[in-house]
């Protein structure tokens, strides 16, 4: 199976996504600051995804893109990317994707089909929201090879706590009441 990465960009996918017009999620719009301070405050602090080389390139509102090199250790046993790689760089663009709510936000549950073998890198992960309420939200995640060959879609569910993100100024001022 081949695919190219969506061409859609983050703002214009949640628009549509909600069918409103308005982004799906209920929260306030954020500043480019503060999705860049959520980049960073991720970044800076998940050692495993530093361990693994792998990178924030893009956040947006309910959107993440995270790319990973793919050396040698990204590999398993037949030379393809190991699925604990691909998993890997699918989760840190959810868990960026996820705490641009500006409420500190963790996996409820993740779902992964692997759809094709992933032969070269860098391995690249979209991280879409696709539904949201103030506690839960659902992301799909979507990886691709560096052939743009869709490798794996995930969906993944974010559950938000009281706690705001550290940090971030609009700290998940919430417009719902679910």
């Amino acid at each position: 199976m081949s695919a190219t990465p969506s061409a859609t960009p983050p703002a214009a996918h949640a628009a549509a996504t909600s069918g409103s017009g308005t982004p799906a999620s209920p929260l306030a719009p954020a500043s480019g600051d503060d999705m860049e301070h959520v980049r960073r405050f991720i970044a800076e602090r998940d050692m495993f995804a530093r361990h693994l080389g792998i990178e924030i390139t893009e956040v947006a509102r309910g959107y993440a893109r995270a790319v990973m090199p793919m050396d040698a250790h990204h590999r398993n046993g037949v030379g393809m990317a190991h699925g604990g790689a691909i998993f890997a760089v699918a989760d840190l663009a959810f868990a960026v994707a996820c705490n641009t709510r500006g409420r500190v936000s963790v996996n409820l549950n993740t779902s992964i089909s692997f759809l094709a073998p992933g032969k070269c890198g860098p391995l690249t992960a979209e991280a879409r929201e696709i539904s949201a309420a103030r506690r839960v939200a659902t992301y799909e995640i979507r990886i691709t090879d560096g052939e743009g060959t869709l490798i794996a879609i995930c969906q993944a569910t974010a559950y938000s706590k009281d706690q705001p993100v550290p940090g971030m100024a609009s700290a998940g001022e919430s417009r719902s009441a679910d």
